[in-house]
């Protein structure tokens, strides 16, 4: 009997701990069902990225070509650009030889006629402001009594003007 009894209660225990492991079992299950779902949900979540991760390169490759091509065709007008600023400074630099010399030649003409007249006139003490009217008046007077200017030196004085204008 008492053997009868012992089976008896190892096979309820095993019954039991058999229903323990079938729920076990079956909640696993459920899970492992969960993970499976979620992992395809990311699975074509990520195919979906990737698609639109290819798109996005291949549209920045495409951009990237296109702004190398329009730097290519840019060359020539920047290399214009550059040559034109070195023959504005040759330019410049031509009118300021230009405007130097004359300054030079205007100082020595003025020189001289103060030396002939020199004993003729009464050494006095000039205000600044009739220095400068005087040199003025000597300067755009002579330039305008001499109608022999060649008329570069006019686009000279013109262009050097505007340099300055574009300089300030």
């Amino acid at each position: 009997m008492i053997w009868q009894i012992s089976v008896a209660l190892i096979a309820v225990a095993f019954v039991v701990l058999v229903i323990f492991l079938v729920k076990t079992l079956k909640a696993a299950e459920k899970s492992l069902d969960k993970t499976t779902q979620t992992l395809q949900e990311i699975q074509k979540t990520v195919d979906e990225l990737s698609y639109e991760v290819k798109q996005v390169v291949r549209q920045a490759n495409s951009i990237t070509e296109d702004v190398e091509h329009k730097m290519k065709q840019l060359d020539p007008v920047l290399e214009s650009v550059k040559n034109v600023g070195d023959v504005l400074n040759e330019v410049t630099l031509a009118a300021k030889q230009v405007s130097t010399s004359l300054i030079g030649r205007m100082k020595k003409t003025s020189h001289k006629a103060a030396s002939k007249t020199g004993a003729e006139q009464i050494v006095r003490e000039e205000h600044p402001i009739d220095r400068s009217m005087h040199t003025y008046g000597s300067t755009y007077d002579h330039a305008a009594a001499s109608k022999s200017e060649p008329g570069w030196m006019k686009w000279v004085d013109i262009a050097s003007g505007v340099w300055h204008k574009y300089r300030s």
